[in-house]
């Protein structure tokens, strides 16, 4: 026992992140700031006027939050149902707001009761937003209708009856204070002209839209619904310029930077896409804990605000870019203090005694070393060594299957201990560098395990997706070498080509001249 060899961890090459300008820019930001909300936040607005405080829409209730505050500043509750987005004017100094029960309520920002009630929708009002000149509101609501209303007298201008379902999303044009985009669960977003009485523009996005943006220009749309956000080009007519499919859920929010280069997305599979509006390539993205229903900027990109439908608001502050002042540190040692004794000369009579380096085992070589091979294969199983360095897991296996006895450790488990294995071999089985080791482990694992299927929903669901991993292998590996076999047509075609070509290139021999016998009479002729 004492001459025990521990397991030779293989090493394997790991590709780095790719840095660019776009990842050292949105990886600039300080640990996010969660603030607890009464329920789902649907709406988060930034001020456009300094200090650039944002509102956030949850529940019967909207709280104004100062910049780095994270308790609100003011709380606007005067709602008899559910709130729907809270919009900032351009000068900061109003809020409007759409609700449950139908009315459109302007809020003065130094004050709490509102200023304005509309009321002539007959359900829920989803979508508002102030015109460009400022003194209109156009709301858009679950009656199917699209409102425009006058601030200074309080009185319904238009009404527009385009959609045929209900209207979650719009926003008004910052050029033309008579231009504003709604879009619909009927799957279209309209443009209308408060000088017409019907929509100018259409477009047809194919999944129920949930949020619409209008470049600052004017020239462009930006749409979402369903998986997909789609951009169209207003100057030709509505013309699609590119359509993103990047998510794996829902699209719900959408947002520009401050310089307008780049897109940002929000959906329900928890993750924000970062986009640039050049080439509409991903850039960036954020992880969340939950899905995301709203999403905001500051000025500069400062601060990225996200709420989440599990009432979390999470904000996000830009690292500051002041130098750190250097904090005096304590002297340390000299380095002669450390070789101190190392470097003395060893003199005739002395003698030199080595003293062995203890070597210490890990839990796992000392299990092995033991025998315990089903105690070393659960302590690389778990979750810790599983993320962080799935090679040691990998490197167990091969070492159980080398002595023959991996099917002893892998016999015998519950469902939890099993649960766990199906897991690991689902999430690393299709990689190239674990794959010749872990499909004999799925092979044993299915012989041993394939008499009791059945009477684990849990198990057979986990059978269920490793299955369909290995079958969608087979299919990469079967248009693998379909592609290949293409390949060696189209070599073998290339150099028979060059072969012609080369032959036909070659002069043909010219016949070689035979001299002809001179003539006595021409030698005399040419002497």
């Amino acid at each position: 026992m004492a001459g025990y060899k521990p397991v030779a961890i293989q090493t394997y090459p790991v590709l780095g992140e790719k840095i660019t300008q776009d990842t050292l820019y949105w990886n600039n930001y300080k640990t996010p700031v969660q603030i607890k909300e009464f329920g789902a936040v649907s709406k988060v607005d930034f001020s456009p006027q300094p200090p650039y405080n944002y509102a956030v829409t949850a529940s019967s209730r909207i709280h104004i939050y100062g910049r780095y505050s994270q308790e609100p500043i003011k709380t606007f509750s005067r709602f008899k149902d559910t709130a729907y987005c809270a919009t900032f004017r351009q000068d900061g100094q109003l809020l409007v707001a759409g609700s449950e029960d139908g009315v459109v309520q302007l809020f003065d920002i130094s004050g709490r009761a509102p200023l304005r009630q509309f009321e002539g929708h007959t359900k829920a009002v989803h979508t508002v937003d102030f015109t460009a000149d400022k003194y209109h509101v156009v709301s858009g609501a679950d009656d199917y209708t699209v409102k425009l209303w006058d601030i200074p007298n309080s009185k319904e201008i238009q009404t527009f009856r385009e959609h045929s379902d209900y209207v979650r999303c719009g926003c008004a044009s910052k050029l033309n204070p008579d231009l504003f985009v709604t879009g619909s669960y009927d799957h279209t977003v309209k443009m209308f002209d408060a000088r017409t009485n019907k929509n100018v523009l259409c477009v047809e996005h194919g999944q129920p839209v949930e949020s619409v943006l209008l470049f600052p220009s004017g020239g462009l749309l930006v749409s979402s619904g369903g998986r997909y956000v789609k951009v169209w080009d207003m100057l030709k007519g509505g013309q699609l310029l590119v359509s993103l499919k990047n998510h794996h859920k829902t699209v719900t929010c959408l947002c520009l930077s401050s310089s307008g280069q780049r897109l940002l997305s929000g959906s329900l599979d928890r993750k924000v896409k970062v986009y640039s509006t050049t080439s509409y390539k991903v850039v960036h993205s954020f992880d969340y804990a939950a899905s995301i229903l709203s999403l905001a900027l500051s000025h500069e990109d400062e601060t990225i605000v996200v709420g989440m439908t599990n009432g979390i608001l999470s904000v996000k502050h830009r690292k500051s870019e002041a130098k750190k002042e250097s904090l005096s540190r304590r002297r340390r040692p000299a380095y002669r203090t450390f070789v101190k004794g190392k470097i003395y000369m060893k003199q005739r009579d002395d003698i030199m005694i080595n003293r062995p380096a203890k070597k210490h085992l890990e839990w796992y070589d000392k299990d092995l070393k033991s025998f315990r091979i089903s105690k070393a294969l659960d302590r690389v199983l778990e979750p810790n060594c599983v993320i962080k360095t799935p090679e040691v897991t990998v490197s167990i296996i091969k070492e159980l299957n080398r002595r023959g006895v991996l099917a002893n450790a892998l016999a015998g488990r519950d469902e939890k201990e099993i649960t766990r294995v199906l897991n690991f071999l689902i999430r690393n089985l299709s990689q190239p560098r674990f794959a010749p080791v872990l499909i004999n482990a799925a092979e044993i694992v299915i012989d041993i395990y394939l008499p009791v299927i059945g009477q684990s929903p849990v198990v057979d669901k986990k059978f269920i997706v490793l299955q369909g991993l290995v079958e969608k292998e087979i299919d990469y590996q079967r248009e693998l070498l379909e592609t290949l076999g293409m390949m060696d047509m189209l070599f073998a075609t290339m150099s028979r080509n060059d072969s012609v070509s080369l032959s036909e290139n070659v002069p043909a021999e010219l016949p070689e001249k035979t001299e002809s016998p001179c003539q006595p009479g021409d030698t005399d002729k040419n002497s």
